[in-house]
């Protein structure tokens, strides 16, 4: 899913902060024990010496230090969850972070060294199909592409044309208007795809019939190079290579994406359906 990135490590960090289920434990504080591997492309600085080039370490610390010494949660899920998503945020160059929280005076009223929450998170890559066939269907794309930019670990990246389309499926309605972009994210693919059934809602959409008219529509087309299978999601999008209407913008912003599965690029997927070549 991952390109091999560089690993820069930090181990053991204490931190004085007030986190835990009891009131005690949010009023008193108590030691905690913060790892962190962080992910990023050390090959610039490693070839100028240039400490810009790199993430700083010391900034990294520092800021951990401050964020939970500022915050409380109850959890040291929610604890950890928050604090890799805040340096995923605000840290320029770094992609994934594996990040392990340890309490040591864990009140369990049992010997123990320590317990600790260990994550991974990361930003990925996802593209998104988006038509409209009902009303004003430019202003229903291009606010689905503002509200999907404002969303918190969600930013547009680059966005296609919006063409004009003839319908799929149900042909006795308005031609679409379709386009697609690139959103890079740190959501997981369903709360990603929850997203974009609120943003739909937002629109007005009503679903009544399948491949009937919409104010808007809004697919996961790829994410990263995964391939899932799921009751309410499949990914890569199981019809997208049979879609002209998919894969034409996709080819703007993303011609030599490779599908997972066909191993096919975007280019090639969308020459193949223009000569009638069976995939």
């Amino acid at each position: 899913m991952y390109k091999e990135y560089d690993k820069i490590k930090i181990t053991d960090l204490e931190v004085f902060a007030n986190h835990g289920v009891f009131p005690e434990e949010n009023a008193l504080g108590q030691k905690f024990l913060v790892s962190a591997t962080l992910y990023t492309d050390t090959r610039r600085a490693g070839l100028t010496d240039d400490l810009t080039a790199s993430v700083h370490y010391g900034e990294v610390s520092a800021f951990i230090d401050r964020y939970l010494r500022e915050h409380t949660f109850k959890l040291l899920e929610r604890t950890a969850e928050a604090l890799a998503e805040e340096l995923l945020l605000h840290t320029k160059g770094l992609e994934k972070i594996r990040l392990e929280i340890k309490k040591p005076w864990a009140p369990v009223k049992l010997p123990l060294k320590t317990v600790s929450v260990e994550i991974e998170r990361g930003w990925h890559t996802a593209y998104i199909a988006l038509g409209s066939n009902i009303g004003d269907r430019s202003k229903y794309l291009n606010d689905a592409v503002r509200s999907l930019d404002t969303v918190n670990g969600c930013s547009v990246q680059k966005i296609s044309r919006f063409l004009e389309t003839p319908p799929y499926g149900v042909t006795d309605q308005d031609d679409f208007l379709n386009g697609c972009l690139e959103l890079r994210t740190l959501l997981p693919p369903d709360e990603l795809l929850e997203v974009l059934h609120q943003i739909e809602k937002e629109a007005g959409r009503e679903r009544i019939i399948r491949w009937g008219p919409r104010t808007l529509d809004l697919d996961i087309i790829f994410y990263d190079d995964l391939v899932f299978e799921g009751k309410n999601l499949c990914i890569p999008h199981v019809e997208m290579h049979k879609r002209q209407f998919v894969l034409e913008p996709l080819c703007e912003i993303a011609p030599y994406k490779r599908h997972p599965v066909y191993g096919k690029t975007v280019w090639e997927l969308n020459q193949d359906l223009c000569s009638g070549t069976d995939n």
